[in-house]
């Protein structure tokens, strides 16, 4: 038992919804992605919601995209950061460029983002993609140095293009400051910003290479380009951004630090003036549209969608509460009833029910449908009450996952009740609800639960591939997927995939590598695969004793791998850190998703160590082990989940495969959204989705798809979420 005021907090938000009924967060352990952009089920119907939110934060009028994505004015950046949680996807047009941007705020003082950036009069080359226009890729990422203050402007530091080709390059020094409903800018910009080479470098004096910058070395691509950074002379850039008396309107005037005559299109670009004018006008809280023009005689357009994920929710529709209810005399025999209201009303599937000597009533189970425990017990609180005696005085938890107990939860029925009827009697209620670690079960069983031996759901998928020569290809899939278990630790699982539109006619380009082509093959197994088993697989898991599971499983296990795997993981109770490890041999399924095997098969594993930095919800996950191309090497990947569910990451793959044996990309790379269908939905859900974004698709620093993870699994081990919601009660 825990009796510091941390262990009880984590469901000390009780007041939220045991008492009140309000809606609550809860935490996903990670986002699940797959590095080739499939998008999983619902995923679509996922996506379309985003347009339809409902708790989306309005955009604040200086905080428009800019040509090249995240907060800016057109050509350039300014200092200003989106809200914590905010995720745009921008398009522009100004000849001979389009670009489509994707851009992320994971903190208040980080923006990242990445672009493709297709130009009109370059193309790849008749060897590669024949006609189809140039497409290159770039990470971009800003940092705040500091705030703004009544005297002092926003400061920020940041990157252009650092993770791509470095065709558009360029490193910056930006301030802003509001005057009214003007926020001007002015910034220093080397590279691509800095064109015009107004000053030459200041860093010269430190050492004589400062003073040139080294020409963009394209080749494969994707390498951090450190030799060029605040190299070579630099231009001021700035302007303003003007909010007129029309709430959707605002102004732009800006001076570009670039004077296009390194441009990487196909034909020089001629610049009439430095100075740029655009406008933009907010069609609704989250769409707008940008036009103006640049380079004293091109016009640009641009279309911008921002939405706020941090507190993103719907109003549901989930059925209300039991009313509370006097104890009764005598303990229900109907305990099958009883269980079948807690699965009902409070989303408990229920294992057993077991009744202690010391008037304690103890509720096995998965919580099933709400994301927040607070949510789940609060409500089962009231149907207990209403079913049992007055001589029951505590009601436990004991919280499992794919029959592996994770947790113990503890309330007073007497100060619970006291807390529904007064409400000076919830702060003693709040203290005295605690957590442990699963006891060992002891007592009488009442009531216990045959496993639920069959799952199933039906919906659309999308599988995509964007920015490779063939351009964007798709197909849109009927996705089923079903679960049998055999027991309360065992289960088989299968995904069916059925094709019913695609362009992958299209797919015509297979890049070069010098590496076992481990996922290079993508567009065969989307094109061949009409009716596709992507998954089918036998899984088991077990508590080995207090701190570590173990879980192992084999068949199908993901679109292009077949082979038997095992993964253990260590993780203490409401402990900041676990480390896990796993192992798996594999082979290479055949491109139609059939029941064939090819050639190729390796074993693959990593060991990993996760970390809960305390540090704004952000989880850090590192990883060492043993790729599917056999490249030894690690994986970095940081996150943040925000109060509504959603999840931010990045990661980086580094190998011991060089940038050239890698091939274009240099090195496995991307950003990843995790979406609860909660937040979506009008119906309650524990249920997520992942989207990915990467590059392209490569062979290096490739990891199997496992549809299971041990630490997604074993979330509810960790209180942490519960610490920042009590907190939240007392303000």
């Amino acid at each position: 038992m825990i009796a510091d005021r941390r262990s009880y907090a984590c469901h000390s938000f009780c007041k939220a919804d045991a008492i009140q009924d309000r809606e609550n967060r809860d935490h996903d352990a990670s986002a699940p992605r797959q590095r080739y952009s499939r998008l999983g089920l619902s995923s679509s119907v996922l996506i379309s919601s985003f347009f339809l939110a409902a708790a989306a934060q309005a955009m604040d009028p200086a905080l428009s995209q800019s040509d090249f994505g995240g907060v800016g004015l057109m050509q350039t950046p300014t200092a200003r950061m989106a809200p914590a949680g905010q995720f745009s996807f921008s398009y522009n047009q100004v000849d001979p460029y389009r670009r489509y941007n994707f851009t992320f705020q994971p903190l208040d003082w980080l923006e990242a983002g990445f672009r493709y950036s297709e130009i009109d009069d370059r193309l790849y080359g008749e060897a590669i993609a024949g006609d189809r226009d140039y497409l290159d890729k770039g990470f971009d990422a800003k940092f705040r140095l500091w705030q703004e203050s009544r005297r002092v402007p926003e400061i920020a530091l940041g990157f252009r293009d650092i993770g791509g080709t470095s065709l558009f390059g360029g490193e910056y020094l930006v301030a802003s400051k509001r005057w009214y409903d003007f926020d001007f800018t002015l910034g220093l910009g080397w590279g691509y910003l800095g064109g015009r080479g107004d000053i030459d470098s200041p860093f010269g004096w430190i050492d004589d290479r400062f003073d040139d910058r080294p020409r963009p070395d394209v080749g494969e691509g994707g390498d951090f380009d450190l030799d060029q950074l605040f190299r070579g002379p630099m231009a001021f850039f700035g302007g303003v951004q003007y909010q007129t008396p029309w709430e959707p309107l605002s102004l732009m005037l800006e001076y570009d630090g670039n004077d296009y005559e390194n441009d990487p299109a196909g034909e020089p670009i001629d610049q009439d003036s430095p100075f740029n004018f655009g406008a933009r006008l907010k069609l609704t809280d989250y769409l707008a549209l940008n036009a103006g023009f640049e380079r004293g005689d091109t016009a640009m357009f641009g279309i911008a969608y921002s939405v706020n994920l941090a507190d993103i929710s719907q109003v549901k529709r989930d059925p209300q509460p039991v009313a509370l209810q006097s104890a009764p005399e005598s303990t229900t025999n109907d305990w099958p009833a009883v269980s079948q209201k807690l699965e009902d009303n409070a989303g408990v599937r229920v294992s057993r029910i077991i009744a202690r000597d010391d008037k304690t009533l103890v509720v096995e189970g998965e919580p099933v449908r709400f994301r927040s425990l607070i949510k789940t017990e609060g409500r089962a609180n009231r149907i207990l009450n209403n079913e049992v005696d007055k001589d029951v005085e505590t009601f436990r938890y004991r919280w499992q996952s794919r029959g592996m107990d994770l947790r113990e939860d503890i309330h007073s029925r007497k100060d619970f009740v006291a807390a529904l009827q007064a409400e000076q009697e919830e702060i003693p209620y709040l203290y005295g609800i605690y957590a442990q670690a699963a006891s060992k079960p002891r007592g009488e069983v009442l009531h216990e639960n045959k496993p639920q031996r069959f799952r199933y759901s039906i919906g659309p998928g999308l599988d995509q591939n964007l920015g490779g020569p063939d351009g964007y290809l798709y197909r849109l899939y009927l996705d089923a997927s079903a679960e049998y278990f055999t027991d309360t630790n065992g289960w088989f699982s299968g995904t069916l995939a059925w094709t019913l539109f695609d362009n992958l006619d299209d797919y015509e380009y297979i890049a070069d590598s010098d590496l076992p082509r481990v996922r290079t093959f993508i567009g065969d197994y989307l094109e061949e695969g009409d009716l596709g088993l992507t998954n089918l697989q036998y899984t088991r898991t077990a508590k080995l004793n207090d701190n570590w599971y173990a879980m192992g499983y084999g068949g199908y296990l993901e679109m292009m791998y077949a082979g038997v795997g095992g993964e253990v993981l260590y993780r203490p109770f409401n402990s900041a850190f676990a480390l896990g490890a796993d192992i798996n041999y594999v082979k290479q399924r055949d491109f139609d998703q059939q029941f064939g095997l090819r050639d190729y098969d390796t074993v693959t594993g990593h060991l990993s160590a996760y970390v809960e930095t305390g540090v704004k919800d952000v989880l850090a996950k590192f990883s060492l082990g043993r790729y599917l191309a056999e490249d030894w090497g690690g994986t970095i990947d940081l996150s943040r989940q925000f109060d509504s569910g959603v999840r931010m990451g990045a990661w980086a793959t580094f190998t011991d495969v060089s940038s050239e044996e890698y091939g274009e990309g240099s090195f496995d790379k991307g950003l990843y959204v995790s979406l609860p269908l909660d937040a979506f939905f009008t119906t309650s859900s524990r249920s997520s989705v992942g989207l990915s974004w990467s590059p392209l698709t490569r062979d290096g620093g490739a990891r199997l798809n496992k549809r299971y993870e041990l630490y997604n699994l074993t979330g509810e081990r960790n209180l942490g979420r519960y610490w920042k919601e009590i907190d939240k009660v007392w303000e």
